[in-house]
């Protein structure tokens, strides 16, 4: 069982990344601020699922360092 749920994560993370791929973070950045609020997050439910896991420093923002992990 777990080994199944080692490769659904994996393929989930696939599948979170390939949806990124093409979006930069200045589509989602709509204020130019440099950073992805959680409110800009908000109109991608993939980036929401996945905001906090993205947000390392745990400030409610998205830098474009973090952000760039899921391309």
């Amino acid at each position: 069982m777990k080994h199944i749920n080692t490769t659904l994560a994996i393929i989930a993370l696939a599948a979170s990344s390939t949806a990124f791929a093409a979006v930069s973070f200045d589509t989602f950045d709509t204020d130019g601020d440099g950073v992805i609020s959680q409110k800009e997050a908000s109109v991608n439910a993939q980036l929401v699922e996945i905001f906090s896991d993205l947000d390392t420093d745990s400030n409610g923002e998205l830098s474009k360092e973090e952000f760039a992990k899921v391309q």
